[in-house]
């Protein structure tokens, strides 16, 4: 667990500095300008982590579905070899992913307005701003929306309905608390996240909801990446009786 976690907050760091210093940028300057290139660049890199968290998450509910579905195997199926695949795995199909669509925008014709409606380099706003035909990009979308929304969010709902339902054969309340605190967390994550992204790619909009979208992206791109390490240290005795331990000997 504290394996996928360290990758997840790696993720969230590089989520962040993609996205937070330019936004912090256009606030202080009531606006500002990217080239091209470093827009496309702002572009993949954002891609490339959404992506990766979508992965990281999966794999983190398998994790949490070994662990209390089979706690007897866990051991001797997740170890570090199988534990640095699955990380290599994610990381490097998250980079691929994000790869047709760059390539695709910067192949692209941008005419007329210039002024991004957004505060950072996102497919839809740059999309509007282009005088090129859109429609294979929106197909390539399409498609690549299956491997990495829709797939893993089934894979996520078919492994909490063997995790809930081995939950409930747990014959005392204790035991039972103690198994789904151990996903909780997991699952937070997974509805805040997955929700505010289906709401932003998924749901059709035509642009007439852009003020919300702008709204709803904060909660991915800023929202989520910081109370990520709270919610699993919040959740977690160990790190609980570490940090305090640590205050109690500073106390002293």
């Amino acid at each position: 667990m504290y394996f996928f976690l360290s990758h997840l907050s790696f993720n969230d760091i590089l989520l962040s500095t993609t996205i937070q210093p330019e936004m912090l940028h256009i606030i202080l300057r009531e606006g500002s300008s990217i080239s091209l290139s470093g827009c496309l660049i702002q572009f993949y890199l954002f891609s490339a982590c959404g992506t990766n968290e979508f992965f990281v998450l999966t794999v983190m509910s398998y994790d949490r579905y070994l662990a209390i579905c089979n706690p007897l195997r866990y051991s001797s199926i997740i170890h570090l070899k199988l534990c640095v695949l699955l990380a290599s795995s994610c990381w490097v199909c998250a980079m691929l992913f994000a790869l047709p669509h760059t390539i695709l925008l910067h192949q692209m014709t941008f005419c007329g307005s210039n002024i991004i409606n957004h505060f950072y380099c996102d497919l839809l706003p740059l999309l509007r701003l282009s005088c090129s035909q859109t429609l294979i990009i929106e197909r390539v979308s399409a498609a690549n929306s299956i491997p990495i929304l829709f797939l893993p969010l089934i894979f996520i709902f078919v492994t909490y309905i063997n995790i809930i339902a081995a939950i409930l054969r747990i014959s005392t309340s204790t035991g039972r608390q103690k198994a789904f605190s151990t996903c909780s967390s997991h699952l937070t994550v997974v509805c805040m996240y997955c929700g505010t992204m289906m709401f932003n790619y998924v749901i059709p909009s035509e642009g007439q909801y852009s003020g919300l979208q702008k709204m709803v992206s904060v909660c991915y791109t800023i929202v989520t990446p910081l109370l990520n390490p709270l919610i699993y240290t919040l959740r977690n005795e160990e790190i609980k009786a570490t940090l305090a331990n640590l205050i109690f000997k500073k106390n002293l």
